[in-house]
C-alpha cells in the first residue's frame, strides 16, 4: 500500500495523539511500533533523495566527459594520426600488438624494451 504525504502526516497526528495519553490510550494500539515505522519511512526517503543526488551528480558527470571527448575526437572518428581509433576498429581483427600501458610490476614500465 502506498500513503501519500496527507495519510502518512493523519498516521503520525493520530499515532501522537496515542502516545500522548499514556496509560489512558486504546488498548491493543501499537504506538510504539507505529513511531518506528514512520521513523523508517522518513528515512527511506531521505535515503532515496541522497541516490536521486548521486546518480543526477554521476550523469552531470558523464555528460562532461563525453563533451571533453567530442571536443578531443574529430567526427569522422580518426585520430590525428589518419587511423581509425578504438570505436571504429573491427570486432573480430586481430588483437592490438601494442605494449600494454602497465608493466609487470605494475607501474608504468614496459615490457619490453
Amino acid at each position: 500500500m502506498i500513503l501519500n504525504a496527507t495519510q502518512l502526516e493523519a498516521i503520525r497526528q493520530r499515532n501522537d495523539e496515542e502516545l500522548r495519553r499514556g496509560a489512558h490510550a486504546t488498548p491493543g494500539y501499537p504506538a510504539h511500533t507505529v513511531r518506528d515505522l514512520l521513523q523508517t519511512v522518513e528515512a527511506l526517503k531521505k535515503e532515496k533523495k541522497k541516490w536521486q543526488r548521486l546518480a543526477q551528480e554521476r550523469g552531470q558527470a558523464l555528460d562532461t566527459v563525453r563533451e571533453v571527448l567530442d571536443a578531443v575526437r574529430p567526427a569522422d572518428g580518426r585520430n590525428g594520426n589518419g587511423h581509425a581509433g578504438a570505436a571504429a576498429r573491427d570486432r573480430d581483427a586481430e588483437p592490438d600488438a601494442r605494449q600494454p600501458l602497465v608493466g609487470p610490476d605494475g607501474g608504468d614500465a614496459p615490457l619490453r624494451e
